[in-house]
């Protein structure tokens, strides 16, 4: 099924127990609010679908797997309502991610700045290649990363998340990534990624549904406020996006 989204998409497939969601956007897969929708959409219609065993999330191209929230819907956020709303689709993605009863394998075929590396943390496994490096750089445009955070935190650490979090401007490589777990392999080349992913899935989509449910409910143990929390942080952020400095940094960036 494809879905074109703001000159982008969110595609899903299935075979033999594989669900793979694609998502595409022509500004280094950023996420516009639509785009957040739709992914958050597919990942609830893979979850409840029987057949389904295990998930593949990817993004489409090579140089970027995500470059987190789109400029152009940041710079239209007039007021903290809609500030809000647009937020909350990284929460209502996370916490999708969070609850899907599926074990979901992120692709990571580029790098990853701010919202994509909550996507990357919020995978239960992630696989990726060199040249993947992360960033997250909401601090640096006036934000903070508040709703992505737990899921980073979570997956790499206090002491890794805040020199993310500090040095907003400072790439870390794939290997960085790796070491504190944000990647649970790493490879040299595209195609010895692939190779990993569908030995992996297909394992995945021969074992046990009940099993790895019950195995994701225990790995996700303590998120449960969740639901809560990445709303709360998400009003901080379409609190702060409306500052002076947030618009000037954001105008910046979008010109580099």
């Amino acid at each position: 099924m494809l879905r074109e989204i703001n000159e982008g998409y969110v595609k899903t497939e299935r075979h033999n127990g594989v669900t793979t969601i694609e998502f595409f956007h022509p500004q280094s897969n950023s996420l516009p609010g639509a785009l957040l929708e739709g992914i958050t959409h597919e990942i609830h219609g893979a979850g409840n679908d029987h057949q389904t065993k295990v998930i593949v999330l990817r993004s489409a191209g090579e140089r970027a797997f995500c470059a987190g929230a789109s400029f152009d819907e940041l710079l239209a956020v007039s007021n903290a309502e809609q500030g809000f709303l647009f937020f909350s689709g990284f929460a209502h993605l996370i916490n999708a991610m969070r609850k899907c009863p599926q074990f979901i394998i992120a692709r990571i075929q580029g790098k990853c700045v701010g919202g994509g590396v909550g996507i990357a943390a919020a995978a239960d496994y992630a696989i990726a290649v060199e040249g993947a490096d992360v960033k997250l750089s909401e601090l640096a445009i006036g934000i903070g990363p508040f709703v992505v955070g737990p899921a980073v935190e979570r997956k790499i650490g206090a002491s890794a998340f805040s020199t993310l979090a500090i040095d907003a401007t400072g790439w870390r490589d794939a290997e960085w990534a790796r070491r504190r777990g944000l990647y649970a392999e790493l490879h040299h080349q595209t195609t010895e990624m692939d190779e990993s992913i569908q030995r992996l899935s297909g394992t995945l989509a021969h074992s046990s549904p009940e099993a790895m449910s019950t195995l994701k409910r225990t790995l996700w143990h303590g998120t449960e406020h969740w639901d809560q929390l990445l709303l709360e942080r998400a009003t901080v952020s379409g609190r702060l996006v409306l500052s002076e400095f947030s618009r000037t940094a954001i105008h910046q960036f979008r010109k580099k």
